[in-house]
């Protein structure tokens, strides 16, 4: 139990042996002297897109038919997988 914890302890301590990356120049200078954005209030972003319910009905109707494949697809996973005449000619084989 000790071992297992020490081993624990030094693969957690392992990253901080790292370089940190270097980030200098990284940023060009017209990003860097670029004005922050704007803060807006959420509440009316949010109404906005409560609002369009045609965006919200495409993504209903692209995940319904998305959700239909995957349904039909996990069906046809769920059969047998080796068939039944096969299998049986290997039992045969094993006895």
């Amino acid at each position: 139990m000790r071992f297992a914890f020490a081993l624990f302890a030094l693969l957690a301590a392992l990253p901080a042996c790292t370089e940190f990356p270097e980030l200098d120049g990284t940023v060009s200078q017209a990003q860097a002297d670029a004005p922050f954005p704007d803060l807006v209030p959420l509440a009316p972003l949010l109404a906005q897109a409560n609002a369009s319910s045609s965006a919200a009905e495409i993504a209903n109707t692209n995940i319904d038919a998305r959700l239909a494949n995957l349904r039909a697809r996990a069906a046809r996973l769920r059969g047998p997988v080796i068939p039944a005449a096969i299998r049986a000619r290997m039992l045969r084989g094993v006895r």
